[in-house]
Formats: C-alpha cells, sequence, structure tokens
C-alpha cells in the first residue's frame, strides 16, 4: 500500500505511519528497499511484561560482537541460524540461567533464548524514531481515526453495499468525496464552495 501511494504521489521519499495492527517484518524490509520511511509500532507477541518478567528490549544487544547482554550482565552467545516461517532468525542464549538470582523473572526453562531476525536492525531503527518522537502516533490518530470513523458512521452500516473490488472502490471513493465536501463547507462555507466550484 505504501508503494502505491509513492508512486501515485510521485515523491522520491515518503513517511508511512500505522497502528501495531499493521506490523510485518517482511513488508518493513519491502518499505525500506523502496525507500519508504515505516513507522509501526511492534505488538508485544508475549504476556512476559505484565506478569513481571523480562522481555527482549531488557536485552542489550551488541552488534561488533553479535551477543545479547542480559539484565543480570551474563552474556547470551550465538549459536545457530534457522529459518522460521520464510524468515532467517539467529538464536542466542547463556548456559548459566538456572544459578542466576533473576532467573525467576526470565525465563522457567534451563536457559533464556532470544530469537533475532536477520534484518532486526531496521525494527531497532523504527524503534528509536519512534522513541525520538513520542507523539507521533498521536499525531497519527488524530489525522487518520477521526475522518475513518465519521465515514463509517455517514455510511450507516460497518460494510459495503457493493460487491467485487471494482465496486467496492467506487463506493469508498464516493464516500471520501461526501466527506471532503462537508470538511471544506466546514471549513470555507457553502457559498464559498460554490463560487469555487464555478469558476
Amino acid at each position: 500500500m505504501a508503494k502505491m501511494a509513492k508512486t501515485a504521489l510521485q515523491t522520491e521519499s515518503l513517511n508511512a505511519i500505522s497502528d501495531r495492527g499493521y506490523f510485518n517484518s517482511p513488508e518493513l524490509l519491502a518499505c525500506e528497499e523502496a525507500g519508504i520511511t515505516a513507522t509501526v509500532p511492534r505488538p508485544e507477541t508475549s504476556g512476559n511484561r505484565k506478569r513481571g518478567m523480562f522481555v527482549k528490549a531488557d536485552f542489550f544487544y551488541d552488534a561488533a560482537s553479535d551477543t545479547y547482554t542480559c539484565p543480570a550482565g551474563k552474556v547470551l552467545t550465538y549459536r545457530y541460524t534457522r529459518k522460521e516461517n520464510g524468515l532467517m532468525h539467529r538464536r542466542y542464549w547463556q548456559n548459566d540461567c538456572q544459578f542466576c538470582p533473576l532467573s525467576a523473572r526470565c525465563t522457567t526453562g534451563k536457559e533464556r533464548r532470544i530469537t533475532r531476525w536477520e534484518h532486526e536492525h531496521l525494527i531497532e531503527k523504527m524503534c528509536e524514531r519512534m522513541d525520538k518522537t513520542p507523539g507521533l502516533m498521536r499525531t497519527r490518530r488524530c489525522t487518520v481515526e477521526h475522518p475513518f470513523g465519521t465515514i463509517k458512521a455517514a455510511m450507516g452500516a460497518t460494510h459495503f453495499q457493493m460487491r467485487r473490488l471494482r465496486n467496492v472502490r467506487t463506493e469508498m471513493a464516493l464516500h471520501v468525496l461526501a466527506y471532503n465536501i462537508k470538511r471544506v463547507m466546514n471549513i470555507i462555507g457553502s457559498r464559498a464552495l460554490l463560487e469555487g466550484i464555478r469558476l
């Protein structure tokens, strides 16, 4: 979708912001390769943080040595690479976890294992970008969610009346056009809008 927007806007660079429901590692890589700066919050896939346990973000990655350091200061070393769901993942762990005083907050097994995607640096770069601009997602919500909610309310239902993609696109385009006309009327007034149309 971001690639199509970039093509439609005829621009060399594009900043795409989305909510966490759209997070997808391969899509993030595709955006990077297409010159699109994607900002999508990474979803918490584990309930460990809520249970008071350490999560992957609590482990520090050192790119120079290709190791992770746990909250107890132990080093998790690289063990092997494995393909999972079409993505190459590197696995890291430390063998001394059983005797660690923090093991109860870290793992229920013999050792804590960390998995790192081969392009994880893209996700880390995106997280840094989000930390530097904390209001970015709030701005996205204000910009996107209000029009979307208003259009849905104006439709009077949560589904489209038409069938087939071409017809649904036309129906959506008409809803967006109606929304934009209402916005223009609210901003400049109906008289100014009519004068603009006559020109």
